[in-house]
């Protein structure tokens, strides 16, 4: 059982030197729209961009943990799992408080006792216009839309008489028989993503006409000088399909496994396995959609994403859910318009 009087007693000296020496910095917090959060793979939220904006200062890499509660936040910290609590806490025996303050509330972010060098790093880092500033910049990617910025909004359908959709009905023809998707089902996705903009990119840096993260790019060993090129670009989204569909293999309806490959290619197939999980615990059907997507909208509630089955926190389902709804209807409108 945890002692508070214990604090870090038993844990060994872990100070900058030692960080800076292997070069990373494990940092742990709550879920949350203000704290941390992912989406489509990239981190997001206030305690998140101020912790990374440490991270740099300093030359590291930032990990970032979440916890449950704050008594796990302490656990992690007191068994050397995490080197500082990024999340406005109050001062406790075995600790320090240091960077991100509130001094009339006596909280701030934390540290174990025997991490001077590191402390004292976050408080010569820290200053209150840079909360203000990271503020301001989690309240402009809040308001922002989900929709990329387009530089040319092509429309719904090129030409409905002769049944052509895009300008690159070839390419979704050619790569869709890759996952064996009908091609109207990708070019439905294409549409949603970027309008059939090549040049699109997102609030969140989603770049080209199926929005791949720069993340997702190099994975799949697509460069920056060739992201916006539409065949490297739909070449790329489709090897991310038939990644999601292997790993979706347990849904063995493929009707149903279609729309946990799109709710996973818009909000990661972390959050929806998390929203399988709840689903499941809840009485819920995790293999259908419908039940799925019900509790996924859960996972905006701090009482369901800290919830000791969902390991990925907090998520923007009204988002995931809107999507799959909107890609399907597509693909039907398209399916009535052109042949196959």
């Amino acid at each position: 059982m945890f002692h508070e009087e214990d604090a870090s007693a038993d844990v060994h000296s872990y100070d900058l030197d030692d960080l800076q020496q292997n070069g990373e910095i494990i940092a742990v917090t709550l879920s949350g729209p203000d704290t941390y959060f992912q989406w489509r793979g990239q981190d997001f939220g206030l305690q998140y961009e101020l912790a990374a904006d440490f991270a740099r200062t300093q030359g590291l890499r930032i990990q970032m943990e979440t916890a449950h509660d704050t008594l796990e936040l302490i656990q992690k910290l007191e068994e050397g799992q995490a080197d500082v609590i990024v999340l406005p806490m109050s001062e406790r025996k075995g600790y320090k408080l240091c960077g991100v303050q509130d001094s009339t509330k006596c909280l701030g972010w934390i540290v174990r006792d025997n991490s001077p060098r590191l402390c004292q790093a976050i408080n010569e880092w820290y200053h209150p216009q840079l909360l203000e500033k990271m503020e301001w910049r989690k309240n402009s990617y809040l308001r922002s839309q989900s929709q990329p910025a387009r530089h040319v909004r092509q429309p719904k359908m090129r030409d409905a008489a002769h049944g052509i959709v895009s300008p690159y009905d070839e390419l979704f023809r050619r790569y869709a028989r890759l996952c064996g998707w009908d091609w109207r089902l990708l070019a439905a996705q294409a549409y949603q993503e970027s309008g059939f903009d090549p040049n699109a990119v997102s609030w969140a840096g989603a770049q080209g006409l199926m929005q791949l993260m720069p993340g997702t790019s190099a994975d799949l060993g697509i460069s920056p000088s060739v992201v916006f090129q539409p065949e490297a670009n739909i070449s790329g989204a489709v090897r991310v399909i038939q990644r999601l569909n292997t790993r979706l293999a347990d849904v063995r309806n493929p009707d149903e496994r279609i729309k946990f490959i799109l709710a996973s290619y818009n909000g990661g197939i972390g959050h929806v396995r998390d929203a399988m999980a709840l689903a499941e615990k809840m009485g819920g059907d995790k293999y259908c959609w419908e039940d799925v997507a019900r509790h996924m909208l859960l996972l905006s509630d701090p009482a369901y994403y800290r919830d000791p089955v969902v390991r990925y926190g907090y998520m923007r389902a009204t988002e995931t859910t809107g999507y799959v709804v909107s890609v399907l209807s597509h693909w039907q409108y398209y399916r009535s318009v052109v042949a196959r």
